[in-house]
């Protein structure tokens, strides 16, 4: 894996944004938005589109952190995503997104969501700090109409500054 590095998303990153989050299998564990919706978030300033970019600025996926201004500091991560999985992408991704949503915003809590079948997922995000707060039960509802348990992950700023050292 080449360094990684993050950069605030541009309209001009929709397109990249859109293609990754509708690649094949995503539909089980990631939501998608269309062109409208994503040019609202991206000006929305409680929104951070982060873009992960190689050395070369080839785009490698994003991370669509929400919920930046609330006044209580509980922010959410709501989608990841990578273009090429199984790249050892995705740990480096969502470390910078935490490192970006503690140093940049007022967060105290980095919250998310994760279907209980993404076993993937929930190992990087283990890896980046978060712990299973919770069950919400059958709260997914999948592609096939079939519903899922999510389990509920949080990282607070304590944890997250004890892991920098």
């Amino acid at each position: 894996m080449t360094a990684l590095s993050l950069r605030r998303a541009t309209e001009a990153d929709i397109p990249f944004i859109m293609e990754t989050e509708r690649k094949p299998g995503y539909d089980q564990f990631i939501g998608r938005y269309g062109v409208d919706e994503h040019m609202a978030q991206i000006a929305n300033p409680s929104f951070a589109y982060l873009i992960g970019e190689d050395d070369d600025r080839q785009s490698l996926g994003f991370v669509i952190l929400m919920d930046l201004n609330r006044r209580d500091g509980n922010a959410c991560v709501k989608r990841i995503a990578v273009s090429s999985p199984e790249k050892g992408v995705g740990t480096p991704l969502l470390a910078g997104a935490v490192d970006f949503a503690f140093l940049e915003t007022n967060a105290h809590r980095l919250c998310l969501d994760v279907v209980s079948g993404n076993l993937r997922a929930q190992t990087v995000y283990r890896k980046v700090g978060f712990i299973q707060e919770g069950v919400l039960r059958e709260a997914a509802l999948l592609p096939d109409g079939s519903r899922s348990d999510f389990l509920l992950m949080s990282i607070l700023r304590p944890e997250w500054a004890a892991r920098r050292g």
